[in-house]
């Protein structure tokens, strides 16, 4: 008997495993096949096979073929571009992610560590072309929800009951969803304190209350002062940016009983709430703040905090691990910490942000991805810190197991404020006014990155004397008018 067999050749796209978790998001989902590996058909040969008996020998020998060559494939290294922010926190991680080298051999990652605007730009432009240069990216919980909507990340779906999703901290887990789906994993999450010196405070003979008053800050900060030492009374966030100093403005203009727009996507930038937020901002910094304030970030002021320049301090709860760390601050067994100040308006929106990992869609290294993700942002990395580092420097504000362990609680005084005033952070609370949209210090809408950088760069130019306050608000509302019409925000 003669027969003909058709010998469809293999060509390998990628390899894929149902460990997972992920899938892309509605237009680009690429939907993960049942086995290791999936493979598309290219055009058929025929080959005459002499026989029966050689038929069997040539399929035995074309699934011999096609099993070391899955083999092959499934041992071959992986290497993991990582786009990350050079928080203290990440450059931890970095540093510990041999051990997980270490334990998978075949997976290799490439750093790419970048200032935080810098960072934002990279990824943003990044993922909007699907230019693919990076197989995990660290992102905020405003670009999460926004970039799922687009199909631009994998939902992390199935993921092992050891990885415990339910310990993740309930409003930090609803920020970086979509849907009801997970599509990032939390690596730390904060809210917002102030921080202040203990010791500044006694010397001039004031009190911290436990929730001060705005007018209180400006108080204490002129009381602490000591240009000849080089000691200021306050340090608050200057450098430009939506992520920078708009972070703390918005904060401080919900407080003044300000918004962004009102119900009809109007920008309120030149109501007396913004003006008011404005003039206190850089007045008190230009009078009791460090010089060239408007060049300071998280890490700048954080770094003059924990080296003794700065009595108070207004910003994330995620720096209190290292200004209460003796080993990177110089001022910890002096720090205290207390509530956001607030103003003429209380009980809004106040501070909710986490840093996260995300895969891309564009990536083709998902599963390898994904597994480093869950190890990153799980509870043992968390206990790898601890072990590492000691307790008062692990990833904050991501898991309830770590506010309940006992070591955490005794090394960090703050803990339970931390947890609270993530538990309270109410980011889709109400301001003053009606407001169209959700967000405690930022804007849930994706021209916001732009605008919010442009007004960042106004405010900035206000404190460094550039501008004024009435015509650089001015200027920034009309900008951000003419964008958001743009955009169709408008009716």
């Amino acid at each position: 008997m003669r027969l003909r067999i058709l010998v469809f050749p293999v060509t390998f796209t990628r390899l894929t495993a149902t460990r997972g978790v992920f899938a892309p998001h509605k237009s680009r989902v690429r939907s993960l096949p049942p086995l290791l590996t999936r493979f598309s058909l290219c055009k058929p040969h025929q080959v005459p096979i002499q026989g029966q008996s050689n038929m069997k020998k040539t399929l035995l020998l074309a699934s011999a073929a096609l099993g070391f060559g899955l083999a092959a494939h499934a041992k071959a290294d992986t290497t993991l571009t990582i786009a990350t922010v050079n928080n203290v926190q990440m450059i931890e991680m970095r540093k510990l992610s041999t051990v997980f080298e270490k334990a998978h051999p075949d997976i290799h990652l490439r750093w790419v560590t970048l200032e935080e605007n810098v960072l934002r730009q990279r990824v943003t432009t990044d993922i909007a072309t699907h230019a693919g240069q990076f197989d995990i990216l660290t992102i905020g919980n405003y670009e999460v929800p926004l970039w799922a909507k687009q199909g631009w990340l994998y939902k992390f779906d199935s993921l092992p009951a050891s990885y415990d999703l339910n310990d993740i901290i309930a409003p930090v887990r609803e920020s970086v969803s979509y849907e009801g789906k997970v599509y990032a994993l939390p690596f730390y999450a904060e809210s917002v304190m102030t921080l202040y010196r203990k010791d500044l405070f006694a010397k001039a003979g004031i009190t911290m209350p436990e929730t001060p008053t705005y007018d209180q800050i400006r108080e204490f900060a002129e009381k602490t002062t000591d240009k000849a030492s080089d000691t200021y009374g306050i340090c608050l966030r200057g450098k430009p940016g939506w992520g920078e100093n708009i972070t703390i403005i918005t904060t401080m203009v919900t407080g003044f009983g300000g918004q962004w727009f009102d119900m009809n996507w109007k920008p309120t930038l030149n109501t007396p709430a913004w003006h008011n937020a404005i003039t206190y901002y850089t007045s008190l910094l230009k009078q009791f703040g460090p010089p060239g304030a408007s060049a300071n970030g998280f890490n700048e002021n954080l770094s003059l905090f924990a080296t003794g320049h700065c009595a108070i301090w207004i910003d994330a709860t995620s720096a209190a691990g290292t200004v209460f760390d003796p080993k990177q601050s110089s001022v910890a067994d002096k720090v205290g910490f207390a509530s956001l100040p607030t103003g003429s308006f209380k009980g809004g929106p106040t501070w909710l942000w986490s840093w996260n990992l995300a895969i891309p869609a564009s990536s083709t290294h998902a599963d390898a991805a994904s597994t480093f993700i869950q190890w990153a942002t799980s509870k043992e990395y968390i206990e790898l810190v601890a072990k590492t580092d000691g307790w008062v420097n692990i990833p904050p504000g991501t898991r309830s197991s770590s506010y309940q362990s006992p070591e955490y609680q005794k090394v960090a005084p703050f803990s339970s404020f931390v947890l609270k005033a993530i538990e309270n952070s109410n980011p889709s609370g109400q301001t003053a006014q009606p407001r169209p949209y959700i967000g405690a210090q930022f804007v849930d809408i994706t021209p916001f990155q732009g605008i919010g950088t442009q007004v960042g760069q106004t405010v900035a130019s206000i404190l460094a004397g550039s501008s004024t306050v009435d015509s650089g608000l001015a200027a920034a509302n009309a900008a951000t008018n003419r964008v958001i019409r743009q955009a169709g925000y408008q009716k």
